[in-house]
């Protein structure tokens, strides 16, 4: 599409876009163009909704407001200690917890304020380890968590693929960790909250529950809760929560102060007032009965898509998925995980590689989130591991079944205005 002629078809916004600085305006269209043209199976994405989108986009941008409601460094802060109260309290109520900080920045960054409020330099922290699908917050030597503590990792059964909760004991009596983080970024089973609390309170450690993942779920009541169990709960906004690229922290009353002086002034400054608005807007959009059934048909999706690849003679960890999310080894069909990707994304099917556990490969980790966003169900999942199997089988061109993901790319639109 031509500047001239999506400047005529576009929305006003994108049109002053178009209008001061067509150069980068080709690229946000040539982005959207990607994203309706191509299937996004990557786990951590999702589409937002317009009305989130609107907040981003909105006046609050422009406030500095460095602290909290009621107690800012800056001046001319009401109307956006308005916009910051009504998120917190929506997701307080949204979640069943006594207190939330909605200002992280990111998943990593509320993971890192955890941390800062609980631990100090050097505790021994027990984590799920990453080969095993735990994040770079859970104790990678290139990251913060590696450097400034002692990280143990438990790891996931050789046979199952499930949490050894045998090991988990173990490890926590043998080390007496400070605190345990019960999360993964590839794990597509729910994680036992009240058996971790129980390994927690036999050692006298912190439960930090990193809940990026499912936390979307967790609002839809499509998964189960570790608000009850833990004594922090890091979460992004996006991924299947469907809100702003950001991250959330909810606790109890008694770390509530706590958390916050880790958020600000610890690890972060001024409040970015836009997305704290947008992720209003979506933990509003999460009460509602029509995103607790979203959150049940990606469940439902995430299973079907799970048994098809299966069927195709992918080998799915776990033999299933409780979620959004799924890993897989595509060996049988005789790609790696590295070589697999790109294969597919020259067919227009977008997904990612991570680690198998007790495996010197790399497997394929998808999600159906933004899929069902767009309305897909299970019929059109059979269709996407037919799609993905004969891709990597070599029975289909990648060109010829690109044809087919933009038709079908094509029936459901993300933005269908």
């Amino acid at each position: 599409m031509s500047v001239t002629h999506a400047l005529e078809a576009d929305d006003s916004t994108l049109g002053v876009l178009l209008r001061q600085d067509p150069e980068l305006a080709e690229i946000l269209l040539a982005e959207r163009r990607r994203q309706s043209t191509t299937l996004q199976l990557i786990a951590a994405e999702n589409f937002t909704s317009p009305a989130v989108l609107a907040a981003l986009g909105s006046p609050l941008a422009n406030k500095y407001a460095e602290g909290y409601p009621g107690a800012r460094h800056h001046g001319g802060c009401e109307i956006v200690d308005v916009a910051e109260r009504l998120a917190v309290e929506r997701a307080r109520d949204l979640f069943g917890a006594e207190h939330a900080n909605v200002q992280p920045h990111s998943g990593s960054s509320a993971v890192l304020a955890a941390y800062a409020a609980l631990l100090r330099p050097g505790d021994t922290v027990l984590a799920l380890g990453l080969p095993h699908g735990g994040h770079l917050t859970h104790g990678s030597p290139v990251n913060f968590s590696g450097r400034w503590f002692d990280f143990v990792g438990y790891g996931v059964d050789a046979e199952t693929g499930l949490v050894d909760h045998d090991q988990v004991r173990t490890l926590a009596r043998t080390h007496r960790p400070k605190a345990i983080v019960c999360g993964s970024i590839a794990y597509p089973r729910h994680l036992d909250h009240a058996f971790f609390r129980d390994v927690a309170d036999e050692v006298g450690a912190y439960l930090i529950a990193d809940a990026a993942h499912p936390i979307g779920l967790v609002a839809g009541g499509a998964a189960p809760s570790p608000v009850p169990y833990a004594d922090i709960v890091c979460a992004t906004t996006h991924k299947v929560l469907r809100g702003p690229r950001g991250g959330m922290i909810l606790c109890g009353n008694d770390l509530a102060e706590r958390v916050d002086r880790a958020v600000f002034p610890f690890t972060q400054g001024g409040a970015q007032m836009h997305t704290v608005a947008a992720k209003a807007v979506a933990f509003g959009e999460a009460r509602t009965p029509a995103f607790a059934a979203y959150t049940r048909q990606v469940v439902a999706n995430a299973r079907v898509l799970a048994a098809r690849l299966a069927a195709e003679g992918l080998v799915v960890t776990t033999g299933g998925t409780d979620t959004h999310l799924i890993t897989a080894d595509p060996a049988p069909l005789g790609v790696d995980g590295r070589t697999a990707r790109g294969r597919l994304a020259a067919a227009g099917i977008v997904l990612d590689c991570c680690a198998l556990p007790h495996a010197d490969v790399r497997g394929l980790r998808l999600g159906t989130a933004a899929l069902t966003t767009q309305g897909m169900g299970e019929r059109e999942m059979e269709t996407v591991a037919t799609l993905l199997a004969g891709v990597l089988r070599g029975t289909t061109d990648p060109a010829v079944a690109r044809d087919d993901v933009r038709e079908l790319a094509a029936r459901f639109p993300p933005y269908p205005e």
